[in-house]
């Protein structure tokens, strides 16, 4: 399974959709996830992934971590993959 793949399946087990249901330009309100949804994904994308994600739940909107859209997520993953050598 690629990263875009894991990215994916992770948001929609947060969402309770089926992957298939899970678009690259969704935002995570589309999907019906709320704050706390979105804590849950970060901890299980740093787990998957064995990364660290520079993302303050107090202020999400400043964040180095790009959460605008399914598709920020899965570019904003790969790039701390390849900038922490995961």
């Amino acid at each position: 399974m690629d990263t875009k793949d894991q990215v994916v399946a992770i948001i929609a087990d947060q969402a309770m959709v089926e992957r298939t249901d899970v678009k690259m330009d969704h935002t995570l309100d589309d999907l019906g996830i709320d704050s706390m949804g979105l804590v849950e994904c970060i901890f299980a994308i740093e787990e998957a992934f064995d990364i660290t994600v520079p993302f303050n739940a107090n202020a999400p909107t400043e964040s180095e971590f790009d959460i605008s859209s399914v598709a920020a997520i899965v570019k904003a993953v790969e790039s701390l993959m390849a900038q922490q050598g995961a």
